[in-house]
C-alpha cells in the first residue's frame, strides 16, 4: 500500500472520532485532564498550564536543553559530539505534567491536543520553522500505524505545517524495521534499535534533495531516534534537518514515555 494512501486510511477513524467527541464536549463539558472542572485550551486547568514549564528562555541550540543563562553556545555534550540533527527545540520539559497530555495523544485518541501542541511549536521553534523548507513527521513502521490506527507526529506535524504556510512533506520519510518500543532502554540500546530502520524511498529522494527539513515528534529522550531520521534525510541529500519536539526530558527525570 502507498504510504501516502496508508496514511489516509490510518486516521480517517480518529478524526473521525475526535470531531464526534468535540461534539460531544460542547453538550456534556469535560473535566480538565487532572480532575478539575473548567478546562482551558486542550483540557488544561489554571492550575495545570502553570505547571507547565515551557522552554521560553535561552537553550542550546543543538539539543534544546535549556541554560540558566544565554550564552550563545550549545552544550557540553553536543560540543563533545555533535549530532546527526543540525538544532532541536522542545516547546516544554517532560515532566509530570506534560506527560499526561502526550500520552493521551499517543495511546488515547486525544487527537483534539495535536493542533495545541503545533501552536506550542510555532512559539518555541519559530526560527527554525522560519528556516526550513518542508516539514517530516518522524515515521512509525506500518505494523505499528495499524495497530495505533494514526502516527501522533504526523497529527502535530501537518497543522504545524498548515499553520506555518511550509512544505508538508508526510511520507518522504519510512521506517524498514518495526523495531522495539525505546521505553526503558538506554541511550545505547536505543540507538541499536533504530539503527538502519529509517529510509527515504527511492522515488521521494527527489522531494527532499537540497532542502532544508524540519523534523517533528513528541518527545525528544536520547535523540536516538531524531539522529536515525536526520542521517536518512541527509543521506538522501537533504541540506540541513532540524528537530522539533513538544517536550524534552532532562537527564535521570526517570518517567517513562
Amino acid at each position: 500500500m502507498d504510504a501516502e494512501h496508508g496514511e489516509f486510511a490510518a486516521t480517517w477513524k480518529p478524526r473521525f472520532q475526535a470531531a464526534w467527541r468535540g461534539a460531544l464536549d460542547m453538550l456534556f463539558p469535560p473535566q480538565t485532564l487532572d480532575g478539575g472542572p473548567r478546562p482551558l485550551a486542550g483540557g488544561f486547568s489554571a492550575e495545570s498550564w502553570s505547571r507547565i514549564h515551557f522552554l521560553d528562555g535561552p537553550v542550546c541550540d543543538g539539543c534544546g536543553t535549556p541554560f540558566e543563562y544565554d550564552t550563545g553556545a550549545r552544550c557540553a555534550a553536543c560540543l563533545a559530539k555533535p549530532r546527526a540533527f543540525d538544532a532541536a527545540r522542545a516547546a516544554c520539559l517532560y515532566d509530570e505534567t506534560s506527560r499526561e497530555p502526550i500520552l493521551q495523544l499517543k495511546h488515547a485518541d486525544r487527537l483534539d491536543l495535536a493542533p495545541l501542541f503545533a501552536r506550542w511549536l510555532s512559539r518555541s521553534a519559530h526560527d527554525l520553522i522560519e528556516g526550513a523548507d518542508a516539514i517530516v513527521p518522524v515515521p512509525l513502521h506500518p505494523l505499528r500505524l495499524l495497530r495505533r490506527r494514526y502516527n501522533q507526529a504526523a497529527e502535530i506535524a501537518r497543522p504545524l505545517a498548515a499553520l506555518s504556510g511550509t512544505t508538508y512533506l508526510p511520507d518522504a520519510l519510512v521506517r524498514r524495521r518495526a523495531t522495539a518500543t525505546q521505553g526503558g532502554k538506554s541511550g545505547s540500546g536505543r540507538r541499536r534499535n533504530v539503527a538502519g530502520a529509517f529510509d527515504v524511498p527511492a522515488r521521494r529522494q527527489g522531494q527532499v534533495e537540497g532542502l532544508r527539513i524540519l523534523l517533528i515528534d513528541d518527545v525528544l529522550t536520547t535523540g536516538a531516534t531524531a539522529e536515525g531520521c536526520a542521517r536518512a534525510l541527509k543521506a538522501a541529500g537533504a541540506a540541513r534537518v532540524d528537530l522539533a519536539v513538544v517536550a524534552r526530558v532532562q537527564a535521570a527525570a526517570g518517567l517513562t514515555i
